[in-house]
């Protein structure tokens, strides 16, 4: 199941429920349903914040009316975290090295030891 996403506001543990979105040229900000992706131009608001929120001076407030629904739950992260695994378990097959004197002797975390050249 997907962990939902948070408010973007500092300090709010709330789960996300609308997104925010700024309209520069138009001078507009947008309060709307929950974007399906986060976007980086683009603020994840939870119920209180997404209500409350005010406009600059000068702009326009476009607020979605009804309420905010959280979205549903799906499996697509846990999916994806389960290839990532099955990927990283998967044995590193080595391409052997033309020249003796390239192959390494032994290998302990970043550090290798290589024979000296022949």
């Amino acid at each position: 199941m997907r962990s939902p996403r948070r408010c973007t506001r500092t300090g709010c543990p709330n789960p996300a429920v609308a997104t925010l979105t700024y309209v520069y040229a138009d001078s507009t900000a947008v309060v709307g349903p929950l974007a399906a992706f986060a976007e980086p131009h683009s603020y994840d608001l939870c119920e209180q914040h997404a209500l409350r929120l005010t406009a600059p001076r000068g702009w326009d407030l476009v607020r979605h009316e009804g309420e905010f629904e959280a979205p549903a739950p799906t499996t697509d992260d846990l999916v994806a975290l389960a290839e990532a695994v099955r990927e990283a378990g998967r044995p590193v097959r080595r391409e052997e090295p033309e020249r003796d004197d390239e192959r390494e002797v032994g290998r302990r975390g970043h550090l290798r030891v290589i024979p000296p050249p022949a």
